[in-house]
């Protein structure tokens, strides 16, 4: 296994330690903090392990399989999580989580085809997910900052922030989620 699929894998190893921080406010001291710093690092390997595959001519199949499913993961982790303690609505992660499966389900269709057609990120898939990631980076931020008592939720709208950015992650998701739809509808018709 080269190192930038090691790099991947790594980032799928940090999720349930990431999950185990976001959700143990009870029992750890500052856990919103290890959170954001366990985020980061998995962060920083999504930018890495890509980087790393290009310049060395590390690309594998497994490489091309398993990353974006361990950005996916991590993502639909914070955002479970983020339910479980209140700070985003469900039906907002339902259309976030949905859209995910639509678009990985529309990429496998593509690549199975006989034409064997990859599915490139679109600047709307881009953008998409630019905001979910600065979202849950802030959103962590905004709790790290009531956890070490810096603001409170009482004087300082965290959950407007919140909601505000969720909203906008949501509506991007759903704009690349039928522009996907859209675009390789005739991937869809070909199989059906």
């Amino acid at each position: 296994m080269n190192l930038a699929n090691k790099l991947t894998l790594l980032r799928v190893i940090l999720v349930p330690f990431f999950a185990f921080f976001m959700l143990a406010g009870d029992i750890v001291p500052y856990s919103y903090l290890w959170a954001a710093v366990i985020f980061a690092v998995a962060s920083i390997t999504d930018t890495a392990d890509g980087k790393i595959a290009r310049k060395y001519n590390m690309v594998t199949n497994f490489g091309k399989f398993l990353d974006p499913l361990a950005d996916k993961v991590l993502v639909v982790t914070a955002l479970i999580c983020f339910v479980e303690l209140g700070w985003a609505s469900a039906w907002v992660t339902a259309i976030i989580v949905a859209r995910e499966f639509v678009v990985s389900g529309i990429r496998l269709i593509a690549a199975g085809s006989e034409k064997k057609t990859v599915i490139a990120a679109s600047i709307w898939g881009k953008l998409k997910t630019a905001s979910t990631m600065v979202a849950i980076c802030v959103i962590i931020i905004l709790h790290i900052l009531v956890d070490f008592g810096a603001v409170t939720a009482e004087t300082f709208p965290v959950q407007i922030i919140s909601d505000i950015l969720m909203y906008i992650s949501c509506i991007l998701t759903t704009v690349s989620g039928i522009k996907y739809l859209w675009d390789y509808r005739e991937v869809l018709k070909t199989d059906a």
